[in-house]
C-alpha cells in the first residue's frame, strides 16, 4: 500500500517501510547544470518517491572498502541531487538529517548503510539522508567565473532549504533540525554556519570522526589541483569550457589519475575537498557557534581504517585533536570517543565502526571486516546504546551525559 502527501514542492507517493514507519525515495530537492549552483526544482502530479535517486558519480570501490566492506551498488549519474525522508508519523517531530561520508568522492545518501527506517521508529523522529555532487563535479575549483566554489556544500545547503520548507508535511518541526554528519559529511557541517547562505538552517549537530586535521584548500592550493586536473584531459586553462561537455568517463578518469598525483604518504586529504572561499573558514575548528547545542565524536582508532598499522597519534592529528578543539569552544559540546571493537580485530575501533549502531541496519553490514568475530547479541546492544543516546541528543539538546570536558567512553555497558 502506497502513501500520498502533498508538499509545497509537490505530491509525493511513498511506501511503507517496517512498522509505523513510512519512506518516501528519490525526492529531488534540487537540480543543477554540471558545473552550475543548485536551482530548487518543483513538479506537477503525483511524484512515485518508491525507489533511491541515483548517486553521484563516483569511483565503484572506497579506499575503505578493506574495512567496511563493499559499499553502494547504486546506479549512478548527474541527476543525483535528491533525498530521501523515513517518518513514523505525527507532528511537530525533531528531523535528523544526515549527511553521509566519503572523503567527499564516494558514497550516498541512499545506500542501505543509512536506510533511517529503524532510527526514525526507535527515536520517534524525521529522518533524512541527502545526495550531494561529489569529487570533481562537486568540488573541482578552477576560478570564480569557471564554477562557484563548493558545489557539493551548495547541493547539502539546498537540501536543508527543502527540509525547512517542506518537512512540516512529514510531520517534522522544521525549527527542530539537528543536522548530523560524519567524516567529510561532518566537515561540511562544521562549514555551513560561516557560508554565506548557509546560516540558520539547523539548531543543533552531530559531528562524527571530523577530519579537522584536514583543512580546506586555499584558492591558490584548489586551482593548483584544478590545473593538474586539466593537464590530465590535455586542456589548457582556455580550454575549461569544454569540461561541461566532455563524457563523464573521461571525467572520472581524471579525477582518478589527480587523485594518484596528489596523494601523500600517510594522508587523508582528497584531491577534491572544501575551499576556503566564500566565508568558508580556513581553519573550519573556528567558525562555530557558541550557542549551539554538539554532539562530538572520534573512534580510538579512527586512522586504522586508512592505514590499519597505524598509531594513535595519526589519530589524534587527524580526527582528535580538532574535535577536542571545537569542544572547548562550545558551551554545550558533549563528547565522546567509541571505544568498542571486536576481540583481535586487525581494525580497532577504526573510522566508521560506529554507522552501524546509529542507524541500526546490521544486516547491510554482514561483509564488514571490522566488524568479523562479534557476538550478534553485543551488536544489537550497540544498537540500543547509541540510538537512545542520538535520540536523547535530537529531542533534547543531551545524549545522557555531562558536557566537555567529560568525554564518554562508548563500549559495552
Amino acid at each position: 500500500m502506497t502513501v500520498l502527501i502533498h508538499t509545497p514542492a509537490g505530491t509525493l507517493r511513498g511506501v511503507p517501510a517496517g512498522g509505523a514507519v513510512t519512506a518516501f525515495l528519490g525526492i529531488p530537492y534540487a537540480r543543477a547544470e554540471r558545473f552550475a549552483a543548485p536551482r530548487p526544482t518543483r513538479w506537477d502530479g503525483v511524484l512515485n518517491a518508491v525507489r533511491p535517486g541515483l548517486a553521484a558519480p563516483q569511483p565503484r570501490t572506497s579506499r575503505l572498502e578493506r574495512a567496511l566492506g563493499p559499499g553502494s551498488d547504486l546506479g549512478q549519474g548527474e541527476d543525483c541531487l535528491s533525498l530521501n525522508v523515513w517518518t513514523p508519523g505525527g507532528s511537530e517531530l525533531p528531523v535528523l538529517v544526515w549527511l553521509h561520508g566519503g572523503g567527499f568522492m564516494t558514497g550516498s545518501g541512499a545506500q542501505a548503510w543509512y536506510d533511517g527506517a529503524l532510527l526514525a521508529e526507535r527515536g520517534r523522529m524525521v529522518v533524512v539522508t541527502v545526495n550531494y555532487r561529489l569529487g570533481a563535479l562537486g568540488y573541482l575549483y578552477l576560478t570564480s567565473q569557471f564554477a562557484p566554489a563548493n558545489l557539493g556544500l551548495l547541493d547539502q545547503i539546498a537540501a536543508l532549504d527543502w527540509v525547512r520548507e517542506n518537512i512540516s508535511a512529514f510531520g517534522g518541526d522544521p525549527d527542530r533540525i539537528t543536522l548530523a554528519g560524519q567524516s567529510a559529511g561532518a566537515l561540511s557541517a562544521l562549514a555551513m554556519p560561516g557560508h554565506s547562505t548557509g546560516r540558520d538552517l539547523f539548531r543543533q549537530v552531530i559531528l562524527q570522526s571530523t577530519p579537522a586535521g584536514v583543512r580546506p584548500y586555499s584558492i591558490r592550493e584548489a586551482a593548483e589541483i584544478g590545473q593538474i586536473f586539466l593537464d590530465v584531459l590535455g586542456l589548457r586553462p582556455s580550454d575549461a569550457e569544454r569540461l561541461r561537455t566532455l563524457p563523464l568517463a573521461d571525467l572520472l578518469a581524471a579525477q582518478e589519475q589527480v587523485a594518484h598525483r596528489t596523494a601523500q604518504p600517510m594522508g587523508a586529504t582528497p584531491p577534491f575537498q572544501l575551499v576556503a572561499a566564500d566565508a568558508v573558514p580556513a581553519d573550519l575548528t573556528t567558525g562555530t557557534r557558541e550557542e549551539m547545542p554538539m554532539l562530538i565524536g572520534t573512534t580510538r582508532d579512527e586512522a586504522r581504517a586508512f592505514f590499519p598499522q597505524a598509531g594513535a597519534e595519526l589519530t589524534a592529528r587527524l580526527f582528535r585533536d580538532g574535535s577536542m578543539r571545537l569542544a572547548e569552544q562550545t558551551r554545550s559540546a558533549h563528547v565522546y570517543q567509541f571505544d568498542w571493537s571486536p576481540p583481535g580485530s586487525p581494525f580497532g575501533a577504526c573510522h566508521c565502526i560506529e554507522l552501524p549502531f546509529v542507524f541500526g541496519n546490521l544486516h547491510a553490514w554482514h561483509a564488514s571486516a571490522m566488524l568479523a568475530g562479534a557476538e550478534p547479541a553485543q551488536l544489537e546492544q550497540l544498537v540500543r546504546q547509541v540510538q537512545d543516546a542520538w535520540t536523547a541528543f535530537v529531542h533534547d539538546g543531551s545524549p545522557g551525559w555531562p558536557t566537555f570536558p567529560h568525554v564518554e567512553h562508548i563500549t559495552l555497558a
